[in-house]
C-alpha cells in the first residue's frame, strides 16, 4: 500500500499528471487511477518538444553529458523508491525494480564517456588538396514508446543516449505503467528545471494506442523506436516506412533456457489468461506438464513456474512468445539438430548454450565454420552458430549489460539499444568533401574535355 510518504518521495502527487511537455497538467485524479493524454495534448507536446530540441542541440555534447550524468545522480537518489513502483505497478520482484533503476543509472554513466567520443573519421581523399570528414548530427526528435515489462530500463537506454547525441526525446510508456513513467519523468524534469533547461526536452505523454499511432504516423517524428510485441511492431513499422521515417524495433523474444522459482505475479488477469491458454496448448500438442501448470491460490496474478516435456521442436506453442514461466524441455541427439532448432524460430532476442567444450562455444557463436563443411554449405540461410542478437555462454539469456548492443534479429525487428556503436541509431550522418586547393578535381579522374 502506498502512503503519503512514498507518495511524495517518488514524485508522485494524488493529482497525477497525464502529460508533461515542460509544465506537468494536472487532471484532479485519484493516485492509481489513469487520466491519459488526448491528441490535442499530443499536438501541443509535440511543438513544445522540437522548441526544446532546438536549445538542446546547440549545447556542446560534453555539456550536454553533464546533464545526463546529473539526472543519473537524480535516479540514484530515489532507487529504491523507484524499485519499490516497479514492482507495486509492473508486478516484478523489488529486488528486480531496484535493478531495472540502476539499469538506466548505468547507461547514464556510460552515456557520460560516450559524449566526448561521438564522432566520426577523417578519411583520405583521392583528390589533392581535399579532405573527407564523415560527420554526425542528431537527428531531432527521439520518440520512444516502451512495454510494460521494463518500464524504466528501456526508456533509460533510449533516452539517455539520445540526449547525449543532441537530441530532444518524447515518451509514451505502456498504459499500465503510467505511474512509472510520470516518476521518472518528475525525476528528469527536475533535473532540467535546475539547470535552466525548457522541459519539454524529456516530454511524456501517457496514452493508449491513438497517441502511439500518432507518433508512428508524425513526421516531426525524426526516429521511433518502439518496443512491444511483434504483431504491433509490424504495424509501426509499415507505418514509418509509409512516410520514409526511421525506426528502431525492440520486439518479441522467446528465450526458452531456465524456470527462476523467485520472481512476481503477472502483469494482468489478461496474462494469467495468456499462461492458462500456453499451458492447454502445450497439451494439445502432446506436451505433459511435469511441473506447474496452474494458478496460485493467492492475492494478485501468481502462477507457478512450470516445466513441459514431450513437445517436438517445432511445436507451434514452442515458437510462441507466451510472457510467462514456462520452459519447454527438449531432447536432442546432435549438436547441429539443436543448433537448427534455435535458429528456425521467428524470434532471434538472446539465446544460451551451457557447455565446457570450448570448440562448441565457437561454433555456437559462428566465430569459426566447421572444418569438414563444404564451402557452399555455409552459404545457406541459416548461420553456422546462433543467428540471435544475444548468443551467450554459460550464462542466462536475460540480465545484458549495458556495453553491449541490445537487440534481436528476424522478428525481434533488428534494432540495437544501449552500448556499442548504438548511439549512430540516435544520429545523421554526412559525408562532407572540403577542396582547400585552387583547382576543380573530379572523383574517380573523369576529365571533360
Amino acid at each position: 500500500m502506498l502512503n503519503a510518504i512514498h507518495i511524495k518521495e517518488k514524485g508522485l502527487a494524488v493529482e497525477n499528471q497525464k502529460v508533461n511537455n515542460g509544465i506537468f497538467k494536472s487532471s484532479g485524479i485519484s493516485l492509481l487511477s489513469y487520466e491519459y493524454g488526448n491528441l490535442e495534448d499530443y499536438e501541443e507536446t509535440v511543438k513544445k518538444a522540437k522548441e526544446a530540441w532546438k536549445v538542446w542541440a546547440d549545447i556542446p555534447a560534453p555539456k550536454r553529458g553533464e546533464i545526463v550524468r546529473q539526472i543519473g545522480d537524480a535516479l540514484r537518489q530515489k532507487i529504491k523508491v523507484l524499485g519499490s513502483l516497479v514492482s507495486l505497478e509492473m508486478g516484478k520482484i523489488f529486488v528486480e525494480g531496484v535493478g531495472e533503476v540502476q539499469e538506466y543509472v548505468d547507461v547514464c554513466d556510460y552515456a557520460v564517456g560516450l559524449s566526448r567520443m561521438i564522432g566520426g573519421p577523417i578519411l583520405p581523399s583521392e583528390r589533392p588538396g581535399h579532405a573527407l570528414i564523415e560527420q554526425w548530427n542528431p537527428v531531432g526528435l527521439v520518440g520512444v514508446i516502451t512495454a510494460f515489462n521494463f518500464p524504466v530500463a528501456v526508456y533509460g537506454w533510449n533516452s539517455a543516449i539520445a540526449m547525449i547525441c543532441g537530441n530532444a526525446c518524447l515518451w509514451k510508456g505502456a498504459p499500465t505503467t503510467s505511474l512509472v513513467s510520470v516518476a521518472v519523468t518528475k525525476i528528469i524534469a527536475k533535473v532540467l528545471e535546475d539547470n535552466k533547461l525548457p522541459g519539454a526536452i524529456c516530454s511524456l505523454v501517457c496514452g493508449g494506442a491513438d497517441i502511439g499511432t500518432a507518433m508512428a504516423r508524425d513526421e516531426r517524428m525524426d526516429l521511433l523506436s518502439f518496443t512491444g510485441s511483434t504483431k504491433v511492431g509490424k504495424q509501426v513499422a509499415l507505418m514509418v516506412q509509409e512516410r520514409f521515417g526511421r525506426s528502431l524495433l525492440e520486439l518479441g523474444g522467446n528465450n526458452a533456457i531456465i524456470a527462476d522459482t523467485l520472481y512476481g505475479p503477472l502483469h494482468t488477469k489478461e496474462a494469467v489468461k495468456m499462461f492458462l491458454d500456453a499451458v492447454e496448448q502445450a497439451k494439445q500438442q502432446g506436451g505433459s506438464v511435469v511441473c506447474g501448470g496452474k494458478v496460485i491460490n493467492r492475492p494478485g496474478n501468481y502462477v507457478e513456474p512450470t516445466i513441459v516435456t514431450g513437445l517436438p521442436h517445432d511445436a507451434p506453442i514452442v515458437h510462441t512468445e507466451t510472457f510467462a514461466p514456462i520452459l519447454y524441455v527438449l531432447k536432442f541427439k546432435e549438436e547441429e539438430e539443436v543448433f537448427a532448432w534455435n535458429n528456425e524460430v521467428k524470434q532471434g532476442l538472446s539465446s544460451s548454450i551451457f557447455t565446457k567444450d570450448l570448440g562448441r562455444i565457437f561454433r555456437w557463436e559462428g566465430t569459426f565454420p566447421d572444418p569438414k563443411e563444404e564451402l557452399y554449405l555455409i552459404f545457406v540461410c541459416r548461420p553456422k552458430g546462433s543467428d540471435c542478437g544475444i548468443v551467450n555462454v554459460n550464462i542466462p539469456t536475460s540480465g545484458a549489460e549495458i556495453g553491449g548492443a541490445f537487440g534481436g534479429e528476424k522478428h525481434t525487428g533488428g534494432g540495437r539499444e544501449s552500448g556499442s556503436d548504438s548511439w549512430k541509431l540516435y544520429m545523421r550522418r554526412s559525408t562532407c568533401t572540403i577542396n582547400y586547393s585552387k583547382d576543380l578535381p573530379l572523383a574517380q579522374g573523369i576529365k571533360f574535355q
